[in-house]
């Protein structure tokens, strides 16, 4: 089997597929790709399935050796990369040939880079799923002198380019009513929808905690909320007022109370909202 040679990595690299749907019943959250979009434009560039596993590249990537001629794809935040110091185009599909070093860098917009390999990460599935839980003891990050197999390569193409859609500098998530949503007086929402927030520094893949100007939130009777079922892209308001947008590895129930929630097909841009981006929700 084909080996991708880890030389250097950064300190949140993790394999991540679709993750594990149908397992909230058990206490676990689906987890997966934070940008799912990326793990299909992934899967769209190399002509194979989106169910294969890619290296999500929290913030930093790595310096990555081939021993066999292998396609990839880099898709997701806009990352520095290079094959023996020749720039890659980013979202797009290229060749490594046996000896090539592959280096990638910190992101330059956005939070979560993805690199593809043809054939997919092929590491041993846990629950159905290569997906890396850290917060469920599930895998563990990419280190240093791993040594990643690479499933068979039954897909097509490369030098592909796909255009970069614009989700990695905020920008304003749709959002629909929550369990909680009629506890928040009409006041508190209509000026939950009129702030522009900031994404704090404090975010990883359980959530996206926003600051704002001025003072919190506050729902009714929120001190008699009973936890309850939980899912990404649902916004809880903590104790403080802070809201909170859960992202795929957050917790299964939890009792703050939920302003709304983030549609699924805004979610992407909120997890990928660097430090400091300004986002809005309507």
């Amino acid at each position: 089997m084909r080996q991708m040679s880890v030389l250097r990595a950064g300190p949140a690299i993790t394999v991540q597929d679709a993750g594990r749907p149908g397992m909230l019943v058990q206490g676990l959250s689906r987890g997966g790709a934070a940008d799912p979009v990326a793990l299909a434009e992934g899967a769209a560039l190399l002509g194979q399935s989106r169910d294969l596993a890619a290296l999500e590249l929290a913030g930093f990537g790595g310096v990555f050796g081939f021993a066999e001629s292998t396609r990839l794809a880099l898709t997701g935040a806009p990352m520095r990369a290079d094959i023996d110091g020749k720039a890659l185009t980013w979202n797009a599909s290229h060749q490594i040939e046996p000896g090539q070093i592959l280096t990638v860098g910190g992101c330059e917009a956005g939070a979560y880079g993805y690199l593809h390999l043809a054939g997919g990460v092929a590491t041993d599935p846990v629950l159905g799923s290569r997906s890396a839980h850290l917060v469920a003891g599930i895998g563990a990050p990419v280190r240093a002198g791993d040594n990643l197999p690479i499933g068979p390569d039954a897909g097509q193409g490369q030098n592909l380019v796909l255009d970069v859609e614009d989700r990695f500098s905020g920008g304003t998530a749709r959002v629909v009513h929550s369990a909680q949503t009629a506890l928040f007086p009409a006041a508190e929402r209509e000026r939950f929808e009129a702030t522009e927030f900031t994404r704090d520094d404090r975010a990883n893949r359980m959530g996206v905690r926003l600051t704002l100007a001025g003072k919190g939130f506050a729902a009714d009777r929120q001190l008699s909320i009973l936890s309850e079922v939980i899912v990404p892209g649902d916004i809880q308001v903590t104790g403080d007022g802070t809201p909170f947008v859960l992202l795929p590895e957050c917790q299964t129930t939890g009792g703050y109370p939920r302003i709304g929630t983030v549609i699924p097909a805004d979610l992407p841009m909120v997890a990928q909202a660097g430090p400091g981006a300004r986002l809005r929700f309507r």
